[in-house]
């Protein structure tokens, strides 16, 4: 199984871009099979942005993720 991370583009240059992940992480990013622009929300495998994703549907995952990693931490 795999899974993909919830991101934010905040530059780009070409096919790559940088996505803001939150708590200050932010990584380079293959845009090449997604129409992505700066502000758009992606979500990311492997380096690779596979789907763009509308923010309300980005921050409920983002929110899931931490909630998960919180109650790992306990």
């Amino acid at each position: 199984m795999c899974y993909a991370i919830p991101g934010k583009v905040t530059r780009k240059n070409g096919e790559i871009g940088w996505v803001d992940f939150g708590d200050g992480v932010e990584r380079e990013v293959v845009l090449a099979m997604v129409n992505a622009e700066v502000g758009d929300y992606v979500l990311v495998h492997a380096g690779y942005a596979i789907k763009v994703v509308d923010e309300e549907e980005a921050r409920k995952t983002i929110e899931a993720y931490k909630e998960i990693l919180s109650l790992a931490e306990d």
